[in-house]
Formats: structure tokens, C-alpha cells, sequence
């Protein structure tokens, strides 16, 4: 093999190399003009490696980025250093987009750096989802023991507060249906658990999502949200997703419902729906070579007074909640039904704009 031939071979191994890291790694030359950028890169910036080579790394973030001061100041020390949690939002790459940072010159390029990002939002809200299902798997539990050791005592206790009702003076007999409403009560609150204990494989079908949704529309206008103006933001060109149609719709129904009971104090109020395709998401899941996409962004938003800041990192947990007579088992159910259609929920939130995020991965093509 020539020199030139085994150059090129090297060359090529080191970009398969930086194709597989699954994180973005791009380099920059002195002006900061973006030289190489690896396969994750070009997800993260949305753009090719042949557009990317036309833009300086300051056109991606903003002149006055906390970015562009590291990278000077490697440049300066001509030591490599990390920064955690530096926010690179900008309209080019989107909001929320919080990374940990490594800057490194390249002792062969005169003020040429190698930046390698790692995106906490997603690290963050994957590992939040993980949470939320270890909480559902412990309700799963719980519930086959309650279905068991509670239902049929209380089956018993109904039956005698059935009879004593029949025998006992009528000031007594309140007292004997209080009994029977509030076994009835335990009941419903005991079935609504089991739901987590039904762990069959779901039954996939392909799913166009606005079907889903204008379903779920017309139910909420119909009732709890007749006076709600109701605004729909639909991508028409999304590919189906491969999933259960009624227990989507029992999502969306309940985030839908949740957001007319935000709304129902607030002046004018507002919820949108709205479905996005956005390339650039992907997550690494356990016990997967490859990294999941999750390309179909569904949403919910609504203008009412927002979640409570103390509860917003333990609302899909079970038993949480804000409402008076609320179970605190929708939202964990929401996230339940979720996570077994490979998807991840996720909610930002501040006073007047309320938004339940939904990722989802597109339906597998079906073989030729």
C-alpha cells in the first residue's frame, strides 16, 4: 500500500470512528470557521457537513455566547478545559439547548479546536422518564397486592352495609350508604391502579396522530372545554407512528382535560395543539447498540397559571398532584402508556404557558 493510500485508509477509520461517537464533535480553525464536524454533529446543527463548512461556529450560537469566551480562552492557555451546563439556545439551533462543553486545541492547526458537546436537556430528560417508569413499575406492584387484599373486604363490608340498610331506622340508614358510597369510592380508586398492573405487549397498529387529535378535540368540545378556544398547529406531512389508537387517545384526552382545568379561571382562555417533526432528537437507551430517534414532537399548551415549580420534577410520579379530589394517577398513567409506545413526556412550564411535550418514534417501514 502507498503512503498516500494508507493515509487516505487511516483517514477514513478515524471518521468512521468520529461517525459513531455519540456525541457531537466538530473542529474550527483560527477564524472559527466549522472545518469538520462529525454524523452527530450534523444532527445537532441540522445542517450537512458540506453547509456546515460555510459557517462560523459564532453564526450557530451568537456573538455573545459564553461558547465563543471558552474557546478563547483555550485558544489563549492552549489548554484543553470543560464547562457544564452552558446554554447554546439560539434560533438557529432551537431554546433548551443545554450542553456540557470540551475545548481542546489541536497542536497541529495553528489556533484550530476541537469542541465536543454533550446535550444534558435530553441526558437530563431521559433520565427523568427512567424515573417516572421505575415509579409506575412500583404502582404495578402495588396494585396487584390492592386488587387482592382490599377489594374483597371491602366486597364484604358493601354487602353488610347492603343489609344493615334494610333493617336499621332511617337516621341509621344514611349511615349504612355512607358505607356502601365510600367502599364504592376505594373501588374505583383501586381500579384505576390495576390499569399499571396490565403489562401485555400493545397491540400496533399505524396511527395517523391527527386522527387521534381531532378526536380528542371534538370529545373536550363537546364537554369539559365548550368554552375553550382551541387552536390546531398540525405538520400534515408526519409519517404514522406505530401504536394503540384508544390508548393515545386516552393521553391526549387526559393532557387535553388537564389543560381545560387549568384554563378554566383564566381570561381568554387558550389551548393549542400541535404536531412537528424535528430530525435532530435522538436518545440512547439501555440495552440498545443504536441510538433510538424520536423524530414526531406532539404537544399541548395551554395559557393558564402554569404547574407549581415544587412539583414539576415529580408530576409524572404517582400520587401527585395539585386538585383537591385528584388521585395523582393520570399523569402517571399518561407517562406509562408513553414509555410503552417508546416515546419520552416531558413538561416546561411558567405562568401562562403550560406545554406537555410527547417524542415519539415514526412507525418501521414495512419490508418490500
Amino acid at each position: 500500500m502507498s503512503p498516500a493510500s494508507k493515509n487516505a485508509s487511516q483517514a477514513e477509520n478515524a471518521r468512521r470512528v468520529l461517525d459513531n461517537l455519540r456525541d457531537p464533535v466538530i473542529m474550527i480553525d483560527k477564524d472559527n470557521l466549522i472545518t469538520f464536524a462529525n454524523l452527530e454533529a450534523e444532527y445537532f446543527f441540522s445542517s450537512s457537513m458540506a453547509n456546515l463548512a460555510n459557517f462560523r461556529i459564532d453564526e450557530f450560537v451568537g456573538f455573545s455566547n459564553p461558547l465563543l469566551t471558552l474557546i478563547d480562552q483555550v485558544r489563549s492557555a492552549q489548554s484543553p478545559t470543560n464547562e457544564y451546563r452552558v446554554d447554546v439556545s439560539s434560533p438557529r439551533l432551537g431554546l433548551d439547548r443545554i450542553v456540557d462543553i470540551h475545548v481542546t486545541p489541536v497542536a497541529e492547526e495553528d489556533g484550530g479546536m476541537v469542541i465536543v458537546f454533550r446535550e444534558r436537556s435530553m441526558a437530563e430528560k431521559f433520565d427523568r422518564q427512567m424515573t417516572h417508569r421505575g415509579a409506575a413499575r412500583s404502582v404495578t406492584g402495588l396494585a396487584s397486592m390492592l386488587g387482592h387484599e382490599i377489594k374483597n373486604p371491602l366486597s364484604g363490608i358493601r354487602g353488610a352495609a347492603q343489609l344493615l340498610e334494610s333493617v336499621v331506622s332511617d337516621e341509621d340508614r344514611a349511615l349504612a350508604q355512607l358505607i356502601k358510597d365510600e367502599c364504592d369510592r376505594i373501588v374505583q380508586l383501586v381500579d384505576k391502579m390495576e390499569v399499571f398492573s396490565d403489562e401485555r405487549p400493545l397491540d400496533r397498529d399505524p396511527v395517523n396522530i391527527h386522527v387521534v387529535l381531532d378526536r380528542v378535540q371534538k370529545i373536550a368540545k363537546s364537554g369539559f372545554g365548550r368554552n375553550i378556544e382551541f387552536k390546531q398547529d398540525f405538520d400534515p406531512s408526519l409519517p404514522y407512528i406505530a401504536g394503540n389508537q384508544d390508548q393515545l387517545i386516552q393521553v391526549f384526552l387526559n393532557l387535553v382535560k388537564n389543560a381545560c382545568e387549568a384554563v378554566a379561571n383564566v381570561e381568554n382562555p387558550k389551548i393549542r395543539l400541535k404536531t412537528a417533526f424535528q430530525p435532530g432528537v435522538r436518545l440512547s437507551i439501555p440495552g440498545l447498540h443504536e441510538r433510538v430517534s424520536l423524530p414526531l414532537e406532539f404537544s399541548v399548551q395551554d395559557n393558564g397559571p402554569g404547574v407549581p415549580e415544587e412539583i414539576q420534577s415529580y408530576m409524572f410520579d404517582p400520587f401527585i398532584t395539585t386538585k383537591t379530589n385528584g388521585s395523582g394517577l393520570g399523569l402517571a398513567l399518561v407517562a406509562k402508556i408513553v414509555g410503552a409506545h417508546g416515546g419520552v413526556i416531558e413538561c416546561d412550564s411558567q405562568p401562562g404557558n403550560t406545554k406537555f411535550k410527547i417524542l415519539m418514534p415514526t412507525a418501521p417501514k414495512a419490508p418490500s
